[in-house]
């Protein structure tokens, strides 16, 4: 199983002594200890207008990473398809395809914080439609092909920059919908998972990776990516305080799928619970190592490290992803 960073890049707790941390700065360090300790990605989320996450604009954020790194490839998780034009997103990650040296990794999602959307503007029942439409016009236009802008006026035109990596980049799609895993596997894209915001266990994390194989075309090989928090260290108490700030954020912001979770089973609003079923990994090294090789006998292939959550200290989520890269390697 590799080993990633994925970074959510939120504000939390909110007060004066966050207000003056550098969570920009913050993640470019945890980019540099990812790199230097030979993890696989360093995936960013797009969140917008509240604090649960601080970066509108993965692209910027995945180019100063690039900037600074040479091996370590970068990727968003997600691009929110339906807040843009599929145009400007096709020109935006081919031209940082270039600037990375082929590094990039492309996620894709429908969105999911009713606040995004009306803040947008957009329906949020008109999401998958334009989703789809929207990643058609993306691979159409990574490929040099013609395509058009989603406006009666618009002239047809092909990119003038295509991603070095051709036909396009690797595509990865975030479903929170288990009935979703089936399209995405038809389609041959990898798919992303947040298991604490979405299942109960491991073993149900384990049933929806089956489901999900099982529906990919004959040969294809793809990635199962889990989204975890993560602490490997001596002072896991710590990291449990940041955790469940982590939760109480996400329900205070309306996060859909695990509202609904938790609305289902208030239990689940607990780290101690999410912790328990496996879907958080805080604790001792060895404690870690543990619960992550569960994580890959479920069948998850990437492990995305969420080191960084609910205020916790930078020299924590440092330290937890040397000591796990020197035991995963």
């Amino acid at each position: 199983m590799r080993l990633s960073v994925f970074s959510v890049l939120d504000a939390y707790p909110p007060g004066p002594e966050f207000a003056a941390r550098n969570r920009y700065g913050e993640l470019l360090s945890v980019a540099d200890a990812a790199e230097r300790s030979g993890l696989s990605t360093v995936w960013v989320a797009e969140h917008h207008f509240l604090p649960t996450g601080l970066c509108p604009s993965p692209p910027v954020m995945l180019a100063a990473i690039g900037a600074r790194t040479r091996r370590i490839r970068v990727g968003s998780l997600v691009s929110v398809l339906p807040f843009h034009s599929a145009i400007e997103v096709a020109e935006q990650y081919a031209l940082l395809d270039h600037l990375v040296a082929g590094r990039l990794n492309l996620g894709v999602g429908s969105g999911y914080i009713a606040g995004e959307f009306e803040g947008f503007g957009i329906d949020a029942q008109e999401k998958r439609e334009r989703f789809d439409r929207a990643l058609d016009t993306i691979l159409s236009a990574f490929r040099g092909e013609e395509v058009r802008a989603d406006s009666p006026r618009a002239a047809p035109v092909r990119l003038n920059v295509v991603p070095r990596q051709q036909p396009h980049p690797p595509i990865w799609v975030a479903a929170q919908r288990r009935e979703a895993l089936p399209f995405v596997a038809r389609k041959g894209f990898s798919l992303a998972l947040i298991p604490y915001a979405t299942v109960r266990d491991v073993a149900e994390l384990a049933a929806e990776i089956r489901e999900y194989r099982a529906a990919l075309p004959a040969g294809k090989e793809t990635t199962v990516s889990a989204a975890v928090h993560v602490y490997a260290g001596p002072s896991p108490e710590r990291a449990r305080s940041a955790f469940q700030r982590y939760l109480d954020s996400r329900l205070a912001t309306q996060s859909a799928f695990y509202q609904k979770k938790v609305e289902a089973d208030p239990h689940h609003a607990s780290a101690e619970a999410l912790e328990e079923s496996g879907l958080a990994l805080l604790g001792s090294l060895n404690e870690v190592d543990a619960k992550a090789r569960a994580l890959a006998d479920a069948g998850v292939d990437e492990l995305l490290g969420i080191f960084d959550f609910g205020g916790l200290q930078l020299s924590d989520s440092v330290g937890s992803i040397r000591r796990l890269a020197a035991r995963v390697h």
